[in-house]
């Protein structure tokens, strides 16, 4: 994956896709940061991802377990949505380094809120309205960090 790729989405559909193929191109021990607004696309984009790694089960957002792993696929896939963590000891309790560095790929949703614990190399993806280019318009940018 280069440096930065951007996706335009213009529906649901559109948003699928685009995670299909970040799924289909990741890597063991990829970790990625999902940020967006409430409602706009993370949990297509990670159905997406899934079906890019062939994972056959359904994909929901783990807002209230915080965590989903899904091993049918060519690479785990560990769901995490840390909208609801209150502090980082909760982070510690669930073993999120089993999933930050594992053999799969990592996707947590709401990393922001956690972000003292994210490696400094990782892939960001952001996920962005523009009401603009019409209700269903997302923009959606795949960003390598790391170390400047």
């Amino acid at each position: 994956m280069r440096a930065e790729m951007i996706y335009e989405s213009y529906s649901p559909e559109d948003t699928f896709a685009a995670g299909e193929k970040i799924g289909r191109e990741a890597k063991p021990g990829m970790l990625c940061t999902l940020t967006g607004d409430l409602g706009v696309g993370k949990t297509v984009l990670t159905q997406g991802v899934a079906k890019g790694l062939d994972i056959k089960e359904y994909v929901n957002s783990p807002t209230f377990t915080i965590v989903q792993v899904y091993e049918s696929g060519r690479l785990p896939l560990y769901h995490l949505d840390v909208y609801r963590i209150g502090d980082i000891e909760e982070m510690e309790e669930i073993g999120y380094e089993d999933y930050f560095y594992g053999e799969g790929l990592c996707i947590v949703e709401w990393a922001d809120l956690i972000s003292e614990l994210i490696p400094e190399e990782h892939t960001q993806i952001i996920i962005e309205k523009d009401l603009e280019k019409g209700f269903d318009y997302r923009k959606i940018t795949v960003r390598q960090a790391g170390p400047a």
